[in-house]
């Protein structure tokens, strides 16, 4: 049994003919004949009663005829969802999303493709939903399984160190990585971007863990840890107890969109493109 044959009965049974199914199938008669033949053949029943006058299904048919419709709604259904991606994008992120450039991304998108519906998706995950489906392409700023993943740097984002906005150090303009060796770090293992190898063991500080931005910008602001993140998290993330100083002798941090290796979204390139602008300018 197949799914042109139940499409070809009902065609037979609402256009009340085997001369005008075949004109809204774009068949010949004798085609939709066979196929019709081929589907009560395939189930053992007669399904139509063909008399001079008209066409009417047989008991068995008046019950194939019902669940053919249910049928061909929910293959109808599958198709459009398997083809949605065309019309949409889903771009991932697990903290701050692409920082000060967040709402001229969003706008210059829907001036340059309006007929493309762009969606941002906060997950917590080392992928940004990625791997749990959650998203289509990802913005992350961590290093990626390249045996599953392919990316591409689009932007760099100097370090910042969060800290509470009555500590000692929030008198400063800046901080040292190795001043931070007298502190407690809050880290995000499994999503942040900071991580215990931005030390040499010999000078690391104390560190706990969160896996979640708010229970972070919570911590610390109450004094007792500080944070290191990207500069995306002070546009994204304005919390009051919370400052942000600069860590002036640490590397920055690459912003990649990540995409399956084996499958690349369409709009894969629309996003890289755009967003390799907005860092650039």
């Amino acid at each position: 049994m197949e799914v042109r044959q139940l499409r070809c009965l009902v065609a037979i049974v609402e256009a009340g003919s085997f001369t005008d199914a075949a004109v809204e199938l774009g068949l010949s008669q004798a085609q939709v004949s066979r196929t019709l033949a081929g589907l009560e053949n395939a189930l053992g029943v007669r399904l139509l009663r063909r008399t001079s006058r008209q066409i009417a299904p047989t008991a068995a048919g008046a019950r194939v005829l019902t669940r053919a419709r249910r049928v061909l709604a929910e293959t109808d259904e599958l198709v459009r969802e398997a083809t949605s991606e065309q019309a949409g994008v889903r771009v991932g992120h697990a903290w701050s999303a692409l920082g000060r450039h967040t709402v001229d991304f969003q706008r210059r998108w829907a001036r340059d493709f309006p007929d493309v519906r762009l969606q941002l998706v906060r997950t917590n995950s080392a992928t940004a939903g990625l791997a749990e489906g959650a998203c289509d392409v990802a913005v992350v700023r961590s290093e990626p399984d390249r045996k599953r993943f392919s990316d591409v740097v689009v932007g760099l984002e100097r370090r910042y160190c969060a800290m509470a906005t009555d500590d000692e150090w929030a008198r400063r303009r800046f901080v040292r990585l190795h001043d931070l060796a007298e502190r407690t770090v809050l880290l995000d293992r499994r999503a942040g971007s900071t991580t215990p190898q931005l030390w040499p063991p010999e000078h690391q500080p104390e560190f706990e863990q969160t896996s979640d931005v708010d229970d972070w910008l919570t911590a610390v602001s109450s004094g007792r840890v500080v944070g290191i993140t990207s500069e995306a998290t002070l546009t994204q993330y304005r919390r009051s107890g919370v400052v942000f100083r600069r860590v002036r002798d640490a590397p920055p941090i690459p912003v990649r969109v990540l995409w399956w290796r084996d499958e690349r979204h369409p709009h894969t390139g629309k996003v890289v493109d755009l967003l390799t602008d907005l860092y650039r300018r």
